[in-house]
């Protein structure tokens, strides 16, 4: 699972665009105890989301016209105007420039081959989220998309990224990883999107962020509680563990899982 020992095309940020910040502060307080605070008053109304006070992710309020409300997931990058320069090379695209985030890092919002949102961060004072791989963090992420061949040969040009074909009951999983890193370094998948029965109703490719739990049933009702909408019940994987996809009252995507998608 991911760590936060950092690397080069691996997830090191994620963050939540919500119409209503107080609403989703209140909901993910609820399900995952999160802690949300404000990045002071020159960061227009960005904040961190912490557990145990440390930080899993940042969040901020959105308008509609920045797109419907979703989690972003970011991969480190040595060079973010490099990065980008790259996306577009290999027939994505760039949706927010690399900007400066005070002394904090750079960062830009991206867009792959088919569409897909997604950020990079080069690091320079804040290296990343402070807690991954655990209960209440980020452990996964996956990309829904139409073209697993396509999607891999894009990441591998703009992240270095690896791929590997993992087989378990049920069928072949495609695993990335940051190049060099092998088996250990796996922090993700690319899923067919017509073949999940779930994603392929809507026909949009997206990146879905895991978050570590110890009772996926439990969080699960709690969601439903709090207003969010099950998209997946909880599942068990031989080999996996226990998962399940949710959205937020707002409509931003996520899942939670119990167990290492690497023991496949």
């Amino acid at each position: 699972m991911l760590t936060t020992h950092f690397v080069n095309g691996a997830p090191n940020w994620i963050d939540v665009g919500t119409p209503d910040m107080d609403g989703a502060a209140s909901f993910y307080n609820a399900l995952f105890g999160w802690e949300f605070r404000s990045a002071g008053p020159h960061a227009g109304g960005y904040g961190f989301f912490e557990l145990a006070d440390r930080i899993v992710a940042g969040g901020m309020q959105s308008a509609p016209e920045q797109g419907p409300p979703a989690w972003t997931i970011y991969f480190q990058t040595p060079d973010a105007d490099a990065t980008a320069q790259t996306a577009q090379q290999s027939g994505g695209g760039v949706s927010m420039p690399p900007t400066d985030v005070m002394e904090q890092g750079r960062t830009a919002i991206l867009t792959d081959h088919a569409g897909v949102p997604f950020g990079i961060w080069q690091p320079a004072q804040r290296k990343g989220i402070e807690a991954a791989g655990e209960a209440g963090s980020l452990c996964w992420v996956e990309l829904y998309t139409p073209d697993i061949a396509r999607t891999a040969a894009f990441y591998h040009a703009t992240l270095g990224w690896e791929t590997s074909a993992v087989t378990f009951p049920g069928g072949v999983y495609t695993s990335v990883n940051p190049a060099g890193t092998g088996e250990e370094g796996m922090f993700g998948g690319l899923v067919p999107l017509a073949d999940d029965p779930v994603e392929a109703e809507s026909g949009i490719p997206y990146w879905l962020p895991y978050i570590g739990v110890k009772d996926p049933d439990a969080v699960v009702d709690r969601a439903a509680e709090l207003g969010g909408k099950v998209r997946m019940p909880p599942t068990s994987l031989a080999g996996v563990g226990r998962l399940a996809r949710l959205e937020d009252p707002y409509g931003a995507r996520f899942a939670v899982l119990k167990g290492d998608p690497r023991q496949t």
